[in-house]
């Protein structure tokens, strides 16, 4: 039996992709698994920002139009590049175990994020991090920077930026973990929604797949990212805007932190919530009704009338 896996072409994709093959041909000697490279909008548009041309859908699209046609049987996604919408024949059935879900920062010069100097040049294109940097440190220049995990060292060690800040788990997972100047706690810049996970997306009528790949499941990961999930959805949020969650869990209960945040990181909001482990999305609700009655009703309306 061939079992085929839609992913993107990039480096940590591959990566990613190849980890999850190797499990499932592990398991399950009677399979072949196969990777197909699908190139996304996201991955051909270099140039701008991803808030300026969509938002992370660019990064799945495609390869759910092949899950749709049935060209693939499944897809291996970074959490934080799927949206909180997909399209109802889809789901992400299995989340595996996550990786660190934290923020890193790399300099040139081995310093960390207080001790980058005033006007030191940060190379990120997501506006969660921006806002958050700029809250801490309104002092320093953040500079746009797109492409693979690689292409932003080689711009980092050519002297375009003092520092760049990438996800600790794809530095991980490349092996790179060594140049990693500073490992950012979730009170300083809170990750991605999803961020160091992984979701493996199927369709909703293939039942046969998903009894294949169900054991690479971890229930906590499931809990947390769905958690963070629903606190996106709720706010229907994207690249356009700067919202952050994370999750963890403590025995039997769920603990939520969530943020929303204006532009250019002069206001940001956040709040905690905790709960029963199984009402996860629940949790994520309630919080993110929290935020918007706090003032984030507000700052969102305001960041949509000027995209």
């Amino acid at each position: 039996m061939i079992l085929k896996i839609g992913t993107r072409g990039s480096k940590l994709a591959l990566t990613q992709s190849h980890w999850v093959k190797e499990k499932i041909e592990k398991k399950h000697s009677h399979i072949q698994v196969e990777l197909v490279r699908i190139k996304t909008t996201g991955d051909k548009i270099l140039d701008s920002p991803l808030s300026e041309i969509g938002g992370k859908g660019l990064f799945v699209k495609e390869i759910e139009d092949a899950l749709l046609e049935k060209r693939v049987d499944m897809a291996v996604h970074s959490v934080k590049d799927v949206p909180a919408e997909l399209p109802g024949p889809l789901m992400v059935s299995v989340f595996p175990e996550r990786e660190d879900p934290h923020d890193a920062l790399l300099s040139r010069d081995n310093l960390t994020l207080d001790s980058l100097p005033p006007g030191a040049r940060v190379g990120t294109s997501s506006l969660r991090r921006i806002t958050q940097l700029l809250y801490i440190r309104p002092d320093l220049d953040t500079v746009p920077v797109r492409g693979n995990v690689d292409t932003r060292i080689r711009k980092l060690e050519s002297g375009e930026f003092h520092a760049i800040i990438l996800a600790v788990a794809g530095l991980k997972r490349l092996g790179l973990a060594s140049r990693i100047d500073e490992r950012l706690s979730s009170q300083q810049l809170m990750p991605a929604i999803g961020q160091g996970a992984l979701g493996l997306e199927v369709r909703r009528e293939d039942q046969k797949t998903m009894d294949l790949i169900s054991f690479l499941n971890h229930g906590p990961t499931e809990m947390t990212v769905r958690a963070e999930r629903a606190f996106l959805k709720e706010l229907e949020g994207g690249c356009q805007v700067p919202i952050a969650a994370i999750g963890s869990l403590n025995d039997e209960k769920l603990y939520l932190r969530g943020m929303v945040a204006n532009l250019d990181g002069t206001e940001i909001l956040k709040d905690e919530i905790t709960g029963k482990k199984d009402k996860a999305e629940e949790l994520g609700i309630t919080l993110a009704k929290r935020l918007l009655d706090a003032g984030g009703r507000e700052i969102l309306r305001d960041i949509y009338k000027k995209i």
